[in-house]
């Protein structure tokens, strides 16, 4: 039995590094060229995976009938990820996603969701989705459709499973219009521009009132990339500041997918038990950890992370009651 199911986009990541990025209008050397698994749900189901071992974690989402989904799911097999939850669908290609990284590690990214965007809230109710939505303790929530997210975290709430959302490109449609999901949720993760786009507050404190309002209970988690991250819930509020890598002497190659690893090492830390304050610190590590690698899915597997956690940021709680 599965601990986590994941839902979210599987996409093929082309990832194009350049010194700096271009001007509109202007030309610039590609330097290297990568061509990788990625896609949010891909990428947080094998973080998940190389931290609880293989068969822990389940990944729902869809894909195209075509050689990209041939090799997803040869890949997430590999890593250890349960893909019977995934559909194919033969009226959209595989999703995409183009990627330009900065020599400091930056990125921007266009994507093309193609079959992502085909996970109907119907397909939850077919035998095998719904039973890996039963088997699992907690429900990660990421990118499909508005009407899927919905009845996703409905069903989920409905038989009292723990709910983590990371709002990512739905953050833009607003908190209010956002309110059925976020009404059911446990956790909700974004970063720096999603809480802005959410609730239209910079400050997480002041962010996490806004959604106060819709949900008495909700925990909101702001990553903050190079300044580390905070959680604001009913009853803490923590700071968890950012892992010092040259001492540990590492240094940030590529910031894409950062967010996925640290996504993943919550989840898993969850599952395993932890409380919020340890999950935050392992998740702020992995997230740091990940940047020091090239690769999208360069999440750290679970001896990376006990190798490295005497150097995990400790969090500081600002308010506890």
């Amino acid at each position: 039995m599965v601990k986590i199911s994941v839902l979210g986009a599987i996409n093929w990541d082309i990832n194009l590094f350049v010194e700096r990025f271009p001007k509109i209008g202007e030309e610039v050397p590609v330097e290297n060229i990568t061509r990788v698994p990625g896609g949010k749900g891909g990428n947080v189901a094998v973080a998940i995976a190389r931290l609880l071992g293989s068969g822990e974690v389940a990944l729902i989402g869809c894909l195209g009938k075509d050689p990209i989904a041939e090799r997803q799911i040869r890949i997430l097999r590999k890593e250890g990820v349960d893909v019977s939850g995934i559909k194919f669908s033969d009226k959209v290609e595989s999703g995409q996603a183009y990627i330009l990284i900065d020599r400091e590690g930056r990125n921007f990214i266009n994507t093309f969701f193609g079959a992502n965007l085909h996970l109907l809230p119907e397909d939850l109710k077919k035998p095998r989705i719904r039973d890996l939505l039963m088997e699992a303790t907690i429900i990660t929530l990421i990118d499909p459709i508005v009407e899927t997210l919905k009845a996703a975290a409905s069903l989920a709430r409905m038989h009292g499973k723990t709910v983590i959302w990371d709002a990512g490109v739905r953050s833009k449609i607003g908190a209010e219009k956002l309110r059925p999901i976020l009404e059911n949720i446990d956790y909700l993760v974004v970063n720096e521009v999603e809480v802005k786009n959410l609730t239209g507050e910079t400050n997480p404190f002041e962010a996490w009132q806004t959604l106060h309002e819709i949900n008495q209970n909700i925990k909101l988690i702001v990553k903050l990339g190079e300044r580390g991250c905070a959680m604001v819930g009913p009853k803490m509020v923590a700071s968890v500041p950012p892992v010092n890598l040259k001492k540990i002497g590492l240094k940030v190659v590529n910031t894409v997918g950062c967010g996925d690893a640290f996504l993943g090492a919550f989840a898993a830390s969850k599952a395993e038990g932890l409380d919020d304050v340890e999950s935050l610190e392992r998740a702020n590590l992995a997230g740091a950890l990940k940047a020091t690698k090239p690769e999208t899915r360069g999440s750290p597997n679970r001896k990376e992370m006990e190798r490295y956690l005497r150097y995990m940021a400790r969090a500081r709680i600002i308010r506890e009651t």
